[in-house]
């Protein structure tokens, strides 16, 4: 079925909340129940197992189904109850105990008590190879559960894990039932299975092109501090899956559709022009970035990588392709993330500098103007990556800068069907672009840790690939910064890490990326997590 069939059958069955005739109302005074919102999403959702949540479309989809234990306010940053009315944390951070509300259930009539929380953070703490469940990137050192009584859990960590509160948090900490829990990874793409307590349960699905939820009637238990308690506002929310940037445009400004995700920066203007609204979330962690696999030998030399550093012009990047929604970099994470260092001296664009850098490391110009040593040409590929924004125009232009050093940057599609294996080798895949959301400094370890994302490709990370490059001073830091109870020395390691990676020019900094969304006037209440996922709990829509 086309997108624009898909459109007119909803508009048959009633489900759009507006069209272009429709004179949009005054705003109503206090919210109303009632309305399915229609959400265009540019990407299918993959799994929905909690931790794999980073992925955006993931994250949009369980922040509805799923209640964290505690929830971090966006504004703030501080850790609030939510399913957790209380909690205790020993000195050192090796022991947490939550005191749970009382009366919460799964939405198929399951307690959510201290046994399922157990269950919950077991499985994302530990993993299960059997069902080939992998632990979450956001739990460190976890040791094991206790269940104290009903209503009461203790976790124990091996070493110290301080950002163990906040990570109960997050997308990936969502809580699911027994029953979800027991189902092996490979079927909880379907999100069917995915029984959670949140305000929206899943209604129905056609996997890769539309899911519906529907509120939770009996649903009352939101995060204690937020002036909205009981059921959603919303009857439902239907995401309808449209790849085309210009058709989600389209379709908001015809009033086809309610709410929409990845507005690039071009579209910004149009959509605001009529009135409409952008939506840019911050993600407060690890920066859209180059990244280097020093593993391959074009760019193990770190004069390589720094002149490469040198010779990205970051600001070009973002002035001829983003908007003010979009800072340029100053360090490997944002400027609203823990830990924060402002590094701009060490990142500023040089090409003169660079240009020196590659002479020294012996990469000479040949006659069609691309350096060689050795015979060899500088050439290094890259696979753009889809979700981010404009990640192959950004390439293309990273591309165009590194040609002027007699640098060759080859960017493929990023649904090449080689391109999981090809990222996972070094010597095929020496550039890649990355970043990752966290409200944490833990996103750092998330990042660059063998046994997390493994950016650097180093050995004892999930490449096979990998012959000889590993980093022990550097997984090192890491090990420290998510074990250091204290929290002004774990901020302090937090700026030795930026500094490090930078000097040892592992990336290439060169946005802070939001979630860029676009609304219809007539839509209210829409939130967002710390890291820039949408909620709709509070989401409401008006008269129109």
């Amino acid at each position: 079925m086309s997108f624009t069939t898909m459109l007119k059958s909803l508009l048959l069955a009633g489900t759009i909340t507006a069209t272009a005739a429709n004179a949009w109302g005054e705003e109503a005074a206090k919210p109303v129940e009632g309305g399915t919102l229609i959400y265009l999403e540019q990407q299918p959702h993959t799994n929905l197992y909690p931790p794999a949540g980073g992925f955006y479309p993931n994250g949009g989809v369980l922040n509805q189904i799923t209640d964290k234990l505690t929830y971090q306010n966006p504004k703030t940053l501080e850790i609030e109850p939510w399913i957790a009315e209380s909690w205790a944390i020993n000195e050192n951070a090796t022991e947490y105990t939550f005191k749970l509300r009382r009366g919460v259930t799964f939405s198929d009539g399951s307690p959510l008590d201290a046994n399922a929380v157990a269950r919950n953070f077991d499985t994302f703490g530990l993993g299960n190879k059997e069902l080939k469940q992998p632990v979450s990137e956001v739990i460190n050192n976890y040791d094991r559960s206790e269940v104290i009584d009903p209503l009461t859990v203790k976790f124990y960590f091996k070493k110290p894990s301080p950002g163990f509160l906040q990570g109960t948090s997050v997308i990936g900490s969502g809580l699911v039932s027994l029953k979800t829990l027991a189902l092996p990874f490979d079927r909880l793409g379907d999100a069917t299975k995915i029984v959670g307590s949140g305000p929206f349960v899943v209604d129905s699905e056609t996997l890769g092109k539309e899911l519906s939820l529907k509120v939770r009637p009996d649903y009352g238990w939101g995060p204690a501090k937020l002036q909205h308690q009981g059921r959603a506002y919303l009857d439902g929310i239907k995401y309808i899956i449209t790849g085309e940037d210009s058709v989600r445009i389209g379709a908001l400004l015809s009033g086809q559709a309610d709410f929409i995700r990845q507005v690039q920066a071009y579209d910004e203007e149009q959509v605001e022009s009529q009135g409409y609204k952008i939506y840019a979330a911050p993600t407060r962690g690890v920066n859209n970035s180059v990244v280097f696999r020093p593993d391959n030998p074009l760019v193990s030399d770190i004069r390589v990588r720094q002149a490469l550093l040198h010779g990205t012009n970051s600001a070009e990047i973002i002035s001829t392709l983003f908007s003010a929604n979009y800072p340029q970099a100053k360090s490997i994470i944002a400027s609203t993330a823990q830990g924060y260092v402002d590094l701009s001296p060490k990142l500023a664009y040089d090409g003169d500098k660079a240009a020196k850098l590659l002479d020294e490391a012996g990469w000479k110009p040949a006659a069609n103007g691309v350096r060689e040593k050795d015979g060899q040409p500088l050439v290094l590929t890259a696979y753009e990556s889809p979700p981010q924004p404009q990640n192959k125009a950004t390439l293309q232009l990273v591309a165009e800068q590194w040609a002027k050093l007699g640098v060759t940057l080859n960017v493929l599609a990023g649904d090449a069907g080689s391109k999981t294996v090809d990222d996972l080798d070094p010597a095929k895949t020496p550039v890649s672009p990355a970043m990752v959301g966290r409200a944490d400094p833990d996103v750092i370890k998330s990042q660059y840790y063998p046994k997390n994302r493994d950016v650097l490709r180093q050995k004892g990370g999930p490449s096979d690939k990998v012959k000889s490059f590993v980093d022990d001073k550097l997984n090192g830091l890491l090990e420290q910064l998510s074990s250091e109870p204290d929290r002004a020395k774990r901020l302090a390691i937090a700026g030795d890490v930026q500094n490090y990676v930078i000097d040892q020019a592992y990336a290439i900094p060169i946005f802070e990326e939001p979630q860029a969304f676009a609304g219809a006037p007539y839509v209210n209440g829409v939130a967002f997590e710390a890291v820039g996922r949408p909620s709709f709990y509070g989401t409401w829509i008006a008269a129109h």
